[in-house]
Formats: structure tokens, C-alpha cells, sequence
């Protein structure tokens, strides 16, 4: 299946995306959110979506998509974990998964803007899978790994690279702002993807291509990632892992390239889905 929500901020419904119609489950009674995933909810909306073919009323194309999953309790990053993307930073590949957060209140749809937070001169893109955790994970084996999955979802890991790099050490200054983690169009579940360790990731800025990347570069895959996070916490149902980037960033560049008010960003993963913000100023 492939969930999606939609609707004003604050106020989405569920929806299913078949083929290239989104059609509305709100019938169903349950948003995306941490009980969805952990009461079976996945299988139990397959029951509902086949016992009511046919008769789902249609969402309309011109209707605002929110992220995939309600606010989950965590979103959590894996920093570095392409090793060109390592290079163009001039870090050392890691030995292990660098980890770091972004704050709930930076999720936003996949096609809302991304507002350049205040005083902001370094805002940069990055394009991310995003693993969804399906069940509570707590120390779990590698080889178990998979069974914990509810799906996968395009991410723009939107970093402020001064914030992040130059203001204290703490990469989560420059991950959490406000919008900083769009996400979406939708959430497929692990039967939609294909060999997830082979997806090609993409990400254009005003049409000119900065990212083309593959899954099967990374460094640590999604089963050791799951593993070894769930070493240090439990995660729990709906909780999102995003994967990390390949290179293309604009601090890579040389000089660095920084995203500006009315830049557009485009970013899609195979299988997953395209999407697109518009970069604003802040107002206050």
C-alpha cells in the first residue's frame, strides 16, 4: 500500500494513493500515528481498502498533501552515511552510524515551502530514504531487523550548515528549525519498493541536478541502522529514521552554493515518489 494525508496543516486525513489516484479512508476512524502502527493497523486498513473497492471517495489532485505519518514521537538522522558525501565534507567515513535528531515540529508536507529560518545564510538540501518503524524496537538483531519496518518515505533533510557547524558543535541547531523536514508524498509499504539497496536518489535546485545518488552506496544499511539504534533507544511505532545523503550538498561545493528565497528544490527516490518546495524568507 501507499498512505498518504492530506488536508490543511493540523488537520489531515488519511488517504491511499492506487495507481495515480488518492483516494480518502477517513471512514476508516484512524490517522497514521503511533497506535495506527502498533494495533496492526497497516493489516487491518488492507481489510478496509479491499472490503470498500470501489466505493472510497476520491481526494482531488488540488488537495495540499501533509507528511505521510502523523507526528511521530522521533525523527531520527543518520549523518555521513554515503562515503563521497563524507569526502565533500572533508570528514573521515564513519567507523559507526553518526546519529543525530531533527525536532517534530520541523515536519512538514512534501510540497509546503521551506521557510530559511532567521538569520540563516548557509541553508542547505539534502535528499534522504526515510525508514518508518512499524512495531516498538528495542535491541533488535540485525537479521530481525526487516520485521520492523512499516515503510519508506522521501525526506529533504533541510540543514542550516552555520547552525549546525559553527554554532557549538550540536548538529541538531541546524537540523530541527521550523520546516526543515518535508517529507512525503506518500509512504510505501516494503512490498512497493523493490530491492530498497538499490533506489536511485535525486535532488535538483532550479532545475539544475545537485544529487544523483544510489541506496547502494550506503554505508550502513537499513537493517544494521535499525539494529544499532535500537542499542541506545526504543523506538517506537511510527518513528522515522532517515537514512542519510549522498554528495551534492551545497557546502560541497566550492565555493559553497546556499539556498536563497524563491529557489526551488526537487527532490524523488525510485518508488517513492517525487516532491517540491519553494524556498521563503522569514517573517515574523
Amino acid at each position: 500500500m501507499k498512505l498518504l494525508r492530506y488536508g490543511p496543516p493540523g488537520q489531515e486525513k488519511p488517504g491511499i494513493l492506487q495507481g495515480d489516484q488518492r483516494y480518502d479512508v477517513s471512514t476508516f476512524g484512524e490517522d497514521y500515528n503511533e497506535a495506527f502502527f502498533e494495533n496492526d493497523g497497516l493489516e487491518r486498513l488492507a481489510e478496509f481498502v479491499a472490503a470498500n473497492a470501489g466505493n472510497l471517495p476520491v481526494v482531488a489532485a488540488s488537495e495540499r498533501l501533509g507528511p505521510p505519518v502523523a507526528r511521530p514521537s522521533k525523527i531520527l538522522c543518520i549523518g555521513l552515511n554515503y562515503s563521497d558525501h563524507a569526502r565533500e565534507m572533508n570528514l573521515a567515513a564513519p567507523t559507526e552510524p553518526v546519529l543525530f535528531m531533527k525536532s517534530t515540529t520541523a515536519l512538514v508536507g512534501p510540497f509546503d515551502d521551506i521557510i530559511i529560518p532567521k538569520n540563516s545564510v548557509k541553508t542547505d538540501w539534502e535528499v534522504e530514504l526515510a525508514v518508518v518503524i512499524g512495531k516498538r524496537a528495542s535491541y533488535v538483531a540485525e537479521a530481525d531487523a526487516a520485521n520492523y519496518i512499516a515503510g519508506y518515505m522521501l525526506h529533504n533533510d533541510v540543514s542550516e550548515r552555520e547552525f549546525q557547524m559553527e554554532r557549538g558543535g550540536t548538529w541538531t541547531k541546524g537540523k530541527g528549525c521550523d520546516t526543515f523536514a518535508p517529507m512525503g508524498p506518500f509512504l510505501a509499504t516494503p512490498d512497493e519498493m523493490g530491492d530498497v539497496n538499490n533506489l536511485r536518489l535525486w535532488l535538483t535546485v532550479n532545475g539544475q541536478t545537485m544529487q544523483d545518488g544510489n541506496t547502494a552506496n550506503l554505508i550502513f544499511n537499513v537493517p544494521f541502522i535499525i539494529s544499532y539504534v535500537s542499542q541506545f533507544m526504543t523506538l517506537l511505532p511510527g518513528d522515522v529514521i532517515s537514512t542519510g545523503t549522498p554528495a551534492g550538498v551545497g557546502s560541497g561545493f566550492k565555493p559553497p552554493v546556499y539556498l536563497k528565497p524563491g529557489d526551488v528544490v526537487e527532490l524523488g527516490i525510485d518508488n517513492l515518489g517525487s516532491s517540491r518546495q519553494v524556498l521563503k524568507a522569514y517573517q515574523a
